[in-house]
């Protein structure tokens, strides 16, 4: 049977635009389809930071009770529209069974291992295909106002000290000196030097860029509507353009996998975590490098040409209406800790979904029942920094290549019966 190509990639993010990379380095035909444009989705508007840092799960011991305490805030860095969902109620219900430290320490360990080998491939990628997209690896500060956060946040820091994740506190004194930026009087910091940022919306970008260098073809504005199975597997994809077909299908649509995944009986556990950024001008007195507001949980990305505050997550199903009070609260978040908290001019604000999993962890791999569907998708708010190292370990699931880190944690199969 003829085939439009050897994989068809749905979703032209940065993950299946790394996934489709990676496949065609190993002489793999691609073709990647998306219902909008390259990276215009969830790529587009996160902080752009490359995180090895961020390995402790959100779901840690203790979070129960601060999730409770958040509910009763809209514009806490947690919020959880009220209405009958029964889906996202069981989902809610596995996070929090997993608010204890064994579960809290075995996903950490695989999460971090994937943000660190896909940060050491994501610099490969920048230098040695010259991508122009504004990396810069200059570290990351973790930012305090209380000590008493800053001492709770330090009990996290041998479970990155096991993956090889450097990290250095900074007292009020020494972040004042490190970083002019921010106002004084803070309680410190830590210094993670391994992280690094880039401009996201350039990343895709460059992927594509790359991708179709190699032969690869990519649409926009195609729609999938349906799959035709047949003793193959997935024979054939009906879109809004016509029928497209691929030896093998890798299913990379983010918060929307689900529901397609659902067409072909196949249930995961992903449910849509809308985050918010605002895009500025840079301000005069803009931070060094990236800094996350711990009590705020607030993300500040500063570029050559641009300024950006990002993060907060609410689960509001796939509500598109963007909350005007969610988005203000970065910026007053940010006035607690930065002497020039906005840039002189806005440019976007912007809200997506994150394609969120109970166990925080992605979902990559063959799918369940399928011979020829893979699955890359589920990396919650790491999809920036989990793409290049999720690239390579499908292309080599998929080509039959041994893995560098184990496949194992984020196997598909794990949500299984």
């Amino acid at each position: 049977m003829s085939h439009d190509a050897d994989v068809l990639v749905l979703g032209a993010g940065v993950v299946g635009l790394a996934c489709a990379h990676y496949l065609l380095s190993e002489g793999r035909s691609v073709r990647v389809l998306d219902a909008g444009k390259v990276g215009a989705a969830t790529s587009w508007g996160n902080c752009g930071t490359l995180t090895p840092s961020h390995a402790a799960p959100l779901a840690a011991p203790g979070m129960v009770g601060q999730a409770l305490r958040w509910m009763l805030r809209p514009d806490a860095p947690l919020y959880i529209r009220p209405r009958w969902d029964p889906a996202l109620a069981r989902w809610l219900g596995k996070v929090a069974g997993r608010c204890n430290r064994r579960d809290w320490q075995q996903s950490g360990l695989a999460k971090g291992r994937l943000l660190k080998y896909s940060r050491a491939l994501v610099e490969d990628l920048v230098y040695g295909q010259d991508l122009d997209c504004g990396f810069e690896a200059g570290g990351l500060h973790y930012v305090f106002r209380s000590a008493r956060a800053l001492a709770r946040t330090q009990r996290d820091l041998p479970l990155l000290a096991e993956l090889g994740i450097s990290a250095r506190v900074l007292d009020g004194a020494e972040l004042a000196a490190d970083e002019p930026a921010l106002k004084p009087g803070l309680a410190g910091a830590i210094h993670f030097p391994g992280d690094a940022h880039l401009r996201p919306d350039r990343f895709t970008a460059e992927l594509a860029r790359i991708v179709r260098a190699a032969g690869g073809v990519i649409e926009e504005g195609v729609r999938v509507s349906g799959f035709e199975r047949g003793r193959n597997g997935i024979e054939g994809v009906q879109t809004s353009e016509g029928r497209r077909s691929g030896g093998r299908v890798l299913l990379a649509m983010g918060a929307w996998s689900a529901g397609f995944a659902a067409n072909l009986g196949l249930p995961i556990p992903i449910q849509p975590g809308k985050g918010y950024s605002i895009t500025y001008d840079r301000p005069a007195l803009a931070p060094r490098r990236p800094l996350v507001l711990k009590e705020r949980s607030v993300c500040v990305t500063t570029w050559d040409d641009g300024y950006r505050l990002g993060s907060t997550m609410e689960f509001s199903g796939f509500d598109d209406g963007a909350n005007p009070r969610r988005l203000a609260a970065l910026e007053r978040g940010a006035a607690q800790y930065l002497v020039e908290p906005t840039g002189p001019a806005r440019r976007e604000e912007w809200h997506g979904w994150r394609p969120m999993t109970w166990d925080d962890l992605p979902i990559l791999g063959r799918a369940p029942g399928h011979n020829n569907l893979f699955l890359a998708t589920g990396h919650g708010m790491m999809g920036m920094g989990m793409s290049a190292g999720t690239g390579r370990l499908l292309a080599d699931l998929m080509t039959g290549r041994a893995p560098a880190i184990d496949p194992a944690p984020y196997a598909p199969s794990r949500f299984a019966g």
